[in-house]
């Protein structure tokens, strides 16, 4: 028999979502054949079988979360017998090891008579006083239990404090994983400040919400994958950066009938549609270059700037099921062509659900386009831990003054919010200019290219 354990899907990535078995117990699969779809707050992905047999088990029901590591399916491949893997169903799948038994609650007398014995719990020695990854149910037993959860080594993916390491340390047990695997998460100023921001934030106290049923019909969907991963990242954003913004508008009036004459000429080739965003993250790329500081990261523990010598542009797309970024990478030295033709692959495999998770990773700069969807403008936040994003809203034909007569021009607004510690409005208000400068002229952004 062999146990099939939930491989490494990513980068920071930990766990996954059910959402389709392409096998059920009893049926024979081929080496490599598809196994089982998963989605991560990345992508969703297909999951080969890494080996041929009848398949005797598998764990997780469509909708549930199962971790990396856990065992989600065994196969009998003739290699001798294995114990078939528990099926964790909701909630549950976040909480408790796949192919280990569920351990009942701690009673509440036991809780209440463990003080003494609780201080036998071996701290993280990695990063005293930080917090430790937990899933929030899993803070909440601690809680219950009067455990300090941040004195535990998790026993979890990454050094995740699970909710059998809370018992074992109420009852008197020593945590379930060496201090030395609690060092390996640890290590991420990101992950740290992730794992629980409002430990850390003076006077946040969050309070339950209201049973709203009570005042009438509601529906309740679980926040998953993508959707979740947006709403972590925002939070994270918008609590740790101090956002300024910078709003200015481009006269794209030239840019626009060079864009369409284009465009008619290229019908057909890759890049052929040439959209306005293709030529807005070449203008940005050079104004990067002249503007490193928006290029940049802040280690917010060491105090220092990592200014980046690379520019990989990332663009937010809108898949239907949450917001994701594709990135671009190395756009300096690529044309207008090139960056348009991976916009047009890029967009349509975030759409299906098929964008490679390393396609949405090392962006140093993002642009975030509603101009397709409506509205005059918008204030975007920063992706963490980048420090500056750039947000275009609609072309409009709007009257202005041009040698002191009025005429109607095609303008762009675009707003620029950045992280106030690494700039100051001065820079911002450079950055746009030349930004502006460019794309009201198309020879500027030829001579660069």
């Amino acid at each position: 028999m062999f146990e099939f354990k939930l491989p490494d899907l990513g980068e920071g990535i930990h766990e996954g979502e059910v959402l389709k078995w392409h096998v059920q117990p009893g049926d024979v699969i081929e080496e490599d054949a598809p196994l089982v779809d998963v989605e991560t707050d990345k992508a969703a992905v297909t999951i080969p079988s890494p080996r041929g047999g009848t398949v005797s088990a598998t764990t997780g029901e469509v909708g549930d979360v199962v971790e990396t590591g856990q065992v989600i399916a065994v196969i009998d491949d003739g290699s001798g017998a294995a114990a078939a893997p528990a099926r964790p169903t909701g909630r549950a799948a976040e909480e408790t090891p796949v192919g280990l038994p569920e351990e009942e609650p701690a009673p509440a007398p036991a809780a209440a008579a463990a003080p003494a014995r609780r201080t036998e719990t071996q701290p993280n020695s990695a990063v005293p006083g930080r917090p430790v990854p937990a899933a929030p149910a899993t803070r909440r037993l601690a809680r219950e239990l009067g455990v300090d959860i941040n004195a535990l080594a998790g026993s979890g993916p990454g050094g995740r404090v699970q909710p059998a390491d809370v018992r074992a340390a109420a009852g008197g047990g020593a945590p379930a994983a060496p201090a030395a695997k609690a060092q390996a998460t640890v290590e991420s100023p990101q992950t740290r400040v992730a794992a629980d921001a409002g430990a850390m934030i003076p006077f946040v106290d969050l309070e339950p919400l209201p049973d709203f049923s009570l005042q009438g019909p509601v529906e309740v969907e679980p926040l998953r994958s993508i959707r979740r991963k947006v709403a972590r990242k925002m939070t994270t954003s918008m609590v740790l950066v101090p956002h300024v913004a910078h709003m200015d508008e481009a006269d794209v009036t030239e840019l626009e009938e060079f864009r369409v004459r284009m465009r008619e000429q290229r019908q057909g080739r890759p890049g052929g549609k040439l959209t306005l965003l293709s030529f807005v993250i070449r203008a940005v790329t050079a104004g990067l270059r002249a503007a490193p500081a928006f290029n940049a990261s802040l280690e917010p523990f060491k105090e220092e700037l990592i200014y980046k010598k690379y520019y990989n542009i990332g663009f937010a797309a809108d898949t239907g099921k949450g917001l994701v970024v594709p990135v671009i990478k190395g756009t300096d030295v690529k044309s207008i062509n090139e960056i348009s033709a991976e916009i047009e692959e890029k967009a349509a495999l975030a759409r299906e659900g098929r964008l490679p998770v390393d396609d949405m990773q090392h962006g140093t700069f993002t642009i975030t386009n509603v101009g397709p969807l409506g509205g005059t403008a918008l204030i975007p936040t920063i992706n963490y831990p980048e420090v500056a994003i750039l947000g275009m809203g609609r072309v409009q034909e709007k009257p202005v003054v041009r040698d002191g007569e009025i005429v109607i021009r095609k303008m762009l607004p675009l707003t620029l919010a950045f992280d106030h510690r690494v700039a100051d409005g001065a820079d911002a208000a450079r950055f746009v200019g030349e930004l502006v400068r460019n794309l009201s002229d198309p020879n500027l952004l030829l001579l660069d290219t």
